[in-house]
């Protein structure tokens, strides 16, 4: 089985958690077991109030992950984020899958991760800011985006992120993957839906 790391610090964004977390147990056919990750192993709160005890501290995590995913929120500016920075960078040197989005975007920005693969995030101008930036040009205007192993989106992208995510893993086939992504962004009764006719 292999396990997704999700790392939440506090006051992360629950809607940008719940699509991925869900579609991947949902598709996933028995294949991937989402963990969560914080600094410690106190409850960290989301933007919603929902509490989360973490399955590790960062502290716990051992090398038989095969994916790191950032989830936006509040604290990426805060130094709390700061000590994510070397497991970020770890993953990233792996070849493992590395996401991020929202505010988690700026942050791999400080770490030099996005210089070396097509990224997106929610301001350009926001990565410029920062001396370990350099990468303007593979900045793509787009909800969502994979360069290599490096899967970025902005804030309101997390049917995206997630699309990106599992095709990365290959969580489920493209065309499985298209159909719960249009079923999540064009409703009930505006997608093509074969199988709920």
């Amino acid at each position: 089985m292999k396990k997704i790391l999700y790392l939440l610090l506090d006051k992360w964004a629950d809607w940008e958690f719940a699509y991925i977390s869900s579609a991947v147990n949902m598709l996933g056919n028995g294949k991937f077991s989402n963990k969560t990750v914080a600094l410690g192993k106190e409850c960290v709160t989301s933007i919603g109030g929902l509490k989360c005890v973490p399955d590790y501290s960062i502290d716990e995590i051992t090398q038989d992950y095969a994916a790191l995913i950032l989830i936006g929120g509040l604290s990426w500016r805060s130094d709390d984020a700061d000590k994510v920075k070397q497991l970020a960078l770890d993953c990233a040197k792996s070849g493992r899958v590395l996401g991020a989005i929202c505010d988690a975007c700026r942050f791999l920005a400080t770490t030099g991760v996005l210089n070396e693969a097509q990224h997106t995030a929610n301001d350009i101008r926001e990565l410029k800011a920062y001396s370990a930036y350099n990468n303007e040009k593979e900045f793509l205007h787009r909800q969502a985006a994979r360069g290599a192993n490096i899967i970025t989106a902005n804030g309101t992208a997390p049917l995206e992120f997630a699309a990106e995510v599992m095709r990365a893993l290959q969580v489920a086939d493209e065309g499985t993957i298209k159909e719960w992504y249009d079923f999540h962004k064009l409703g009930l009764y505006t997608a093509a839906m074969p199988n709920m006719r």
